[in-house]
């Protein structure tokens, strides 16, 4: 069918959402529009599906969940004999609308849904997965991306996002399944009264609020340190799971930016509900002016990544997800060494876009550093790797440059959660110590060298966005420059293809990580770039590592480096 007959075909099948017939109305005659809903089908990645809300085969809507659903429970019935899933959402338009209809599809075929009573974190549902011996799990969020998006991700038995191989044969199924005849499905609340779709217990919240906890290193201090708390889980899904931890801990001061405190899908007061974005902090900012806090913790609405501001000379300043992971890194390896509780060869991971400090302070303290492809399912899958051999316990901290951290085994996806308790700890613990956490990351980098990292997202939106991505990747492929920013590239990395190349000698050896679309530029002075298609947006990242002996120095390299790249990108 074209667009248009789809068209058609949606204004007589999809009735069961009121929002659609209006939006199907809306766009009646409007060829453009037309086009851009139905040109294609919204593409199940290894993430699972990701796209606007609204009507059309390339939206966010029951009948794309449905039919995502059914490629699942085809596969989850393949897998186990005695199939289950469990489900948890975020505070988006419509989360608890595509979380219903998911559990509603899987107790029409057979598999028992376990859907939390309320919003809940992304970690909480990887937790859930192992807790409860489910086969998979679904949450539904889209992340930080802004209010017109949703999204869908599964997750495998071991609570790592799914597999490739996994994904592969799920995206076969769901392309077998008929829009709107091919997903069996049931009435929702019908499936809870036959107890084929059941609520998570309260059990499994405590449960995993305990082990959270149990990553603390110095918990016992935090009460008397006098830690000053501003938090914001900017309208999302973190204000009771990070507020209980917090309190758990004892941060008895925990003040919480009213205008962002409840979930709303929406997200009024920030266009991107991003922590890694400054505008997106203001509202915090603000607060942080008034009430004078050691810190501001803002978690993004699926509660996965968090970001800082701490107290300066000049305000309130950012800390990047780098600079909080370093740290962290560095407190856990230095306290847990002093404390005697540091497992024989323990195991740090990162992802290869993340800060090269981290081998500097892994090495002072014989700590293993595993490097991965990017994607926090990766990490997760090193300790999963490690748990197959009894070892779990080896591993003591992973994180990635986006924001994301974990201590601890108990999940495999980055945890908010945990990364705010450790935070609030770190910064009480140095504070009992008269250090602030803006002397910490100063004391870090005269310990191991500067370090300036940042981030360019260059967006291909649109029909030809896909193509145009293609072309980038392919034109730095077989035209590599050999300069950027005046540095020489030294070395050129293609992980699809497998190989690094030095570039003064023309000598190739091969990687050891799994092929994936990313290219890196080894340059002169220590500084790098690392581009990659993202995996769930229509855009383009680039990622610039450079050091230098002042942190003005590094970031006036880095700003060179980015501005040269962006031309050679067409940008």
């Amino acid at each position: 069918m074209n667009e248009k007959e789809l068209y058609s075909l949606w204004c007589e099948k999809a009735v069961d959402d009121p929002d659609l017939q209006t939006e199907l109305k809306e766009i009646a005659g409007d060829d453009e529009a037309i086009k851009d809903r139905f040109y294609r089908d919204l593409e199940f990645g290894t993430g699972g599906l990701r796209g606007v809300i609204g009507a059309g085969s390339y939206r966010m809507n029951i009948y794309t969940v449905r039919r995502a659903t059914q490629g699942l429970a085809d596969y989850v019935k393949e897998v186990s004999p005695s199939p289950s899933v469990a489900i948890a959402y975020d505070s988006r338009i419509k989360s608890d609308t595509f979380a219903k209809a998911a559990a509603s599809v899987l107790a029409a075929n057979g598999i028992k849904a376990y859907i939390y009573s309320e919003l809940m974190p992304t970690p909480m549902l990887s937790y859930a997965v192992r807790a409860l011996g489910c086969s998979a799990g679904i949450v539904v969020t889209a992340s930080h991306n802004p209010a017109k998006y949703n999204g869908y991700k599964v997750y495998g038995p071991d609570g790592c996002q799914l597999t490739l191989g996994a994904a592969e044969i799920v995206l076969k199924n769901i392309n077998k399944v008929d829009m709107f005849e091919g997903a069996k499905y049931i009435d929702f609340e019908e499936g809870l009264e036959k107890g084929s779709i059941e609520y998570i217990k309260r059990e499994v919240i405590d449960s995993y609020l305990n082990d959270v906890f149990a990553q603390g290193i110095h918990v016992d201090l935090v009460k008397t340190s006098g830690l000053k708390v501003v938090y914001t889980p900017l309208n999302g899904t973190g204000n009771k799971p990070v507020r209980a931890i917090l309190k758990k801990i004892g941060v008895e001061e925990v003040v919480v930016v009213p205008e962002q405190e409840y979930p709303n899908g929406n997200f009024p007061t920030c266009p991107f509900p991003n922590p890694e974005i400054k505008e997106a902090l203001a509202y915090g900012l603000a607060l942080c002016e008034k009430v004078k806090p050691d810190l501001l913790l803002a978690t993004d609405p699926d509660c996965d990544r968090v970001g800082i501001a701490v107290p300066s000379d000049n305000g309130y300043v950012l800390f990047s997800g780098n600079e909080v992971g370093a740290l962290l890194l560095e407190y856990i390896c230095a306290e847990r060494t002093k404390l005697g509780t540091m497992p024989e060869d323990p195991v740090a991971v990162k992802t290869i876009v993340t800060t090269d400090i981290a081998a500097k302070i892994a090495d002072e303290y014989g700590v293993k550093l595993i490097e991965v492809l990017t994607g926090f399912k990766f990490i997760g899958e090193q300790i999963g790797f490690l748990e197959d051999k009894g070892q779990e316990d080896r591993y003591i901290f992973g994180f990635e440059e986006s924001y994301g951290y974990l201590a601890g085994s108990y999940v495999r996806d980055k945890d908010a959660v945990v990364a705010s308790m450790l935070i609030c700890e770190m910064a009480a613990y140095y504070r009992t110590k008269g250090i602030s956490l803006l002397k910490a990351r100063e004391n870090l980098y005269k310990k191991y060298g500067v370090y300036v990292h940042s981030q360019s997202s260059f967006v291909c939106e649109g029909i030809t966005g896909m193509q145009r991505m293609k072309e980038i990747m392919t034109s730095l492929r077989t035209d590599t420059p050999k300069t950027i920013g005046g540095l020489n590239v030294t070395r050129f990395e293609d992980y699809l293809a497998g190989t690094s190349v030095n570039t003064a000698t023309g000598e190739k050896t091969m990687l050891t990580l799994p092929k994936s679309d990313v290219l890196t530029f080894k340059l002169t002075d220590g500084a790098s770039v690392i581009i990659r298609p993202s995996g769930t947006e229509p855009k383009i990242k680039a990622y610039y590592t450079t050091t230098g002996t002042t942190q003005a120095e590094a970031a006036s390299l880095r700003d060179t480096i980015a501005a040269d790249f962006a031309k050679i990108l067409g940008f």
